[in-house]
């Protein structure tokens, strides 16, 4: 997927290569290169949308065609919805106004310090608005200063947890690439406050990224014998689903935290999990461990007054657990379970189960194309494996095959 700064040496500006960018490169695009030619043409381009007839005039004719045949969208929407602006000048979409203001006067100082381009400071203003609006979806508030603040009553990693539980859903929503300079906006936000001493702690400080991939890549696997321990050292049914999600099915934090029991088909020959959308790893988990455990918590949950969140929250306007709760209580589970204090030089979090999960599951699909499958592709006469996985076998005869294989290589961990 190019960069929009890639787009600045097509000529002309109307150039196929927009084609190829997603929605976030669609947002830094125009920040990049339609902004500078609206300032160059007198237009404000935070509180004036082009009109179709300039953005055709000035070169922009395949961004309005892309956004209409690849995205399903219109200008109009996009300005509202992806880049966030209105007439009246920017939106942050958050009510907070301590919070708002501290954004605003963070870009006023980098401008002023660095000399910031207004095309560099609406960057970093609509990546400041992305995590706003996202911490406020995931903590039910849009105040991001009192859990940092010196005289806080907010423990320390709790404000930690609400910030990294906002990236781990950022991450399902944008690329890689869009969510590291999101990080890099908001760590710096954080540490200017710190450093003029409007806040006690930058939450980001050790958050983990696979800045360029998977985020299972990120940590070190945990071991079988760590699962095996986690699972033995659960004490109900929400804690053993809690392992068993994680380790035995790779959710990340903020999908165990939403899983809902629509997504869990238990009937038939092979129960697994759907997804809608996912980011990265497979949209459909087969349930190799822990169905009779998903059951039992069903069984408990259904007995009462249920929204049908396997994790949920009376007092969330979401109606389920956070990623930052997820994490809390897998590292509570990590010292009842007695798991040492760093695995590898890190300390025990759920991205490490995540990863023991991956590593099996990538290892049984290699497995599964290399050997396995090239029988088969030998006599469809094909020379390649993949084209037979991909493009041959359907969905339910794949997850088959990765249920058979996946039994054996998780048996380490749940069968003791």
């Amino acid at each position: 997927m190019p960069k929009s700064a890639d787009l600045a040496a097509d000529t002309p500006r109307d150039s196929t290569a927009w084609t190829l960018l997603d929605r976030d490169g669609l947002v830094d695009a125009y920040w990049d290169l339609v902004a500078p030619a609206m300032r160059a043409d007198g237009l404000d381009p935070e509180t004036e949308q082009p009109t179709y007839e300039w953005l055709n005039e000035h070169g922009f004719r395949t961004l309005l065609y892309t956004l209409q045949e690849h995205h399903d969208t219109t200008f109009s929407a996009f300005w509202r919805k992806d880049l966030g602006l209105d007439p009246a000048g920017f939106d942050w979409q958050i009510d907070d106004g301590a919070t708002v203001d501290a954004f605003e006067r963070y870009l006023d100082r980098q401008q002023q310090r660095k000399s910031w381009s207004e095309s560099t400071v609406d960057a970093h203003r609509s990546r400041l608005a992305r995590y706003g609006r996202a911490y406020a979806a995931v903590n039910d508030t849009d105040d991001l200063l009192s859990p940092v603040a010196r005289d806080s009553d907010v423990p320390a990693h709790e404000a930690v947890d609400a910030c990294w539980a906002t990236f781990d859903a950022l991450d399902t929503e944008v690329a890689r690439e869009t969510l590291r300079r999101i990080y890099i906006t908001v760590s710096d936000w954080y540490t200017t406050l710190v450093s003029r001493r409007e806040a006690a702690l930058n939450p980001t400080d050790g958050l983990d990224y696979n800045w360029t991939g998977d985020d299972t890549t990120a940590n070190p696997p945990l071991a079988p014998e760590h699962v095996a321990a986690l699972f033995g050292a659960a004490t109900d049914t929400r804690e053993r689903l809690l392992v068993v999600a994680l380790c035995g099915w790779g959710l990340r934090s903020g999908e165990v935290a939403a899983l809902h029991v629509d997504q869990l088909v238990l009937d038939g020959d092979g129960p697994h999990i759907e997804f809608e959308s996912r980011k990265n790893g497979p949209g459909s988990v087969a349930l190799i461990y822990g169905q009779d455990v998903a059951e039992r918590r069903i069984a408990e949950l259904d007995a009462e007054a249920w929204n049908g969140y396997l994790f949920p929250s009376p007092r969330s306007a979401s109606g389920h657990r956070t990623g930052g709760t997820i994490r809390n209580w897998f590292r509570e589970l990590t010292e009842r379970a007695s798991l040492p204090d760093e695995i590898d030089g890190h300390r025990p979090v759920p991205q490490m189960a995540r990863r023991f999960w991956y590593d099996r599951y990538s290892s049984t699909v290699e497995e599964l194309v290399e050997h396995q499958i090239q029988e088969i592709a030998k006599e469809q006469g094909s020379a390649s494996a993949a084209v037979v996985w991909d493009d041959y076998l359907s969905e339910d005869r794949r997850r088959e095959l990765r249920r058979e294989f996946m039994q054996e290589k998780l048996s380490s961990a749940f069968e003791r």
